[in-house]
This record gives C-alpha cells, sequence and structure tokens, in this order.
C-alpha cells in the first residue's frame, strides 16, 4: 500500500481570508516502509504572513520572493500524491487550505486525487483521549526524537509524522511488530525451533507498564461515560 505522509506551512489559519500555503512537504511510505522519496516546496504566496504564523515557522516574505508560485508547483505535486492515501495531522487543517489553493487554479479537491485521506488528530484522540496530542506530545509519547523542531517546518513535521504514524498504527496491519527481539529471546527461540520445540512467547508486563495501562483504562473509562470495554471484559 501506498501512502503519502503531508504537511503545509500557511501564511495564517484560514484560507476564507486569502491565506495561502507557502511551504509543502510529503513523504512516501510504502507498505509501511519510508522509501526515501520525497515532495518538498517552498512556494511565494504573494503576500506577507501573520505575525503569529511567522512566528511559528520563520519563513519571511523576502525568503520566499523568489520561489515558485503554487499554479508552478502542483502538477509535481499531484503527480506525487496520484493514488495514494494521504496522511495528515489536523487534515480538515491542510486539506482546507489545498482545496482553496485547487480551487484558484480551477482544480478538483485534493480528495479527488487521492485513494482516501487518515486525520492522525482524530486517529490519536481516539488511541489517547484526554490527552494532549499535538505532533510533539506525540513525538513525546512515543519516544520520537523531536529536538531539531525548533520552529516548525512542512519537511521536518511530514518525515516526524511518519514515524508517529507508525508507532501508532503499529499491529493494525500484523501481528508480527516492526521491531527487532531482545537478543535473549531471540536466541531462546532459535534453540526450541532448533529443538523442534516451537512455543509462544509470554513477556510479561512490568510494574511500570501495568501502571500506565491502568491509568489508560481509567481515562477511557471517564471520557466514554463508564462504557469502556475493557473493563467490562476484565469482570467476565
Amino acid at each position: 500500500m501506498r501512502q503519502i505522509i503531508l504537511d503545509t506551512e500557511t501564511t495564517g489559519l484560514d484560507p476564507n481570508l486569502g491565506h495561502r500555503v507557502i511551504e509543502l512537504a510529503a513523504v512516501e511510505l510504502v507498505d509501511r516502509r519510508l522509501t526515501g522519496n520525497h515532495f518538498h516546496r517552498y512556494i511565494n504566496p504573494g503576500r506577507a504572513s501573520d505575525e503569529g504564523a511567522l512566528q511559528v515557522h520563520g519563513l519571511t516574505e523576502e525568503f520566499l520572493r523568489d520561489k515558485p508560485a503554487f499554479r508552478e508547483i502542483i502538477n509535481e505535486l499531484l503527480d506525487f500524491v496520484n493514488g495514494a492515501e494521504l496522511v495528515i495531522h489536523n487534515a480538515p487543517f491542510d486539506t482546507a487550505f489545498l482545496n482553496r489553493e485547487l480551487d484558484l487554479l480551477d482544480l478538483k479537491p485534493i480528495a479527488e486525487y487521492c485513494l482516501n485521506i487518515v486525520d492522525t488528530l482524530q486517529l490519536a484522540r481516539d488511541l489517547h483521549p484526554g490527552k494532549k496530542n499535538s505532533l510533539d506530545a506525540l513525538c513525546e509519547r512515543y519516544q520520537i526524537d523531536n529536538s531539531t523542531r525548533t520552529l516548525h517546518g512542512a519537511l521536518l513535521d511530514a518525515n516526524l509524522l511518519a514515524e508517529v504514524y507508525l508507532a501508532m498504527t503499529r499491529g493494525q496491519d500484523s501481528l508480527i511488530m516492526d521491531i527487532e527481539p531482545a537478543p535473549q529471546v531471540a536466541a531462546a527461540a532459535a534453540t526450541r525451533r532448533a529443538a523442534g520445540k516451537v512455543e509462544l512467547i509470554v513477556i510479561p508486563a512490568s510494574a511500570e507498564e501495568l501502571v500506565e495501562h491502568e491509568q489508560q483504562l481509567a481515562d477511557i473509562d471517564k471520557e466514554s461515560g463508564g462504557a469502556c470495554v475493557w473493563r467490562k471484559l476484565e469482570a467476565v
């Protein structure tokens, strides 16, 4: 399956007020593996950024003045995302800006060129109700190094989001996690296989993990008004 992790930077918060895309980046996943293929462009919006937005991304009018207009990069972008599933953090925000840019060029909305659009912010809220689910918060939760993220940048954020997305969805497509087993576990398993004794390896949760699990169930129970399925299963 081909997926494109996409991120934008903009001149402000509302495309209906004339704000525009100024940076766009997309990285490619195929069968849950980063391929190294990516698309990244800075874009001249023909206007200044709001002060608040400028403080977030740091992309000045002077820097963007000699960059291409959106109409000059749109064919490359659509070729890159065509037929793939888009993965975006807070997808309604980015797609609103992309659709505004496409509308100005008399083109169809971005969803018309893609297989599907996944909103990782909504996915994170479903997985972690009641908790912070910004990209920085998710990087911390999943132990992904974001120390170089002093300013928002579309390419850096797209790469971080790819790691976050893989961490959040690990195990959904397969019961085999894409991590290497500990050396001692791998060695023991190899010995058992050689002896013809193949058995399920059970690694019990640590005390710390049990505490975190209990807190997660409590959060879900609170958010759902006492309808946590796992609590009901515990009582069976």
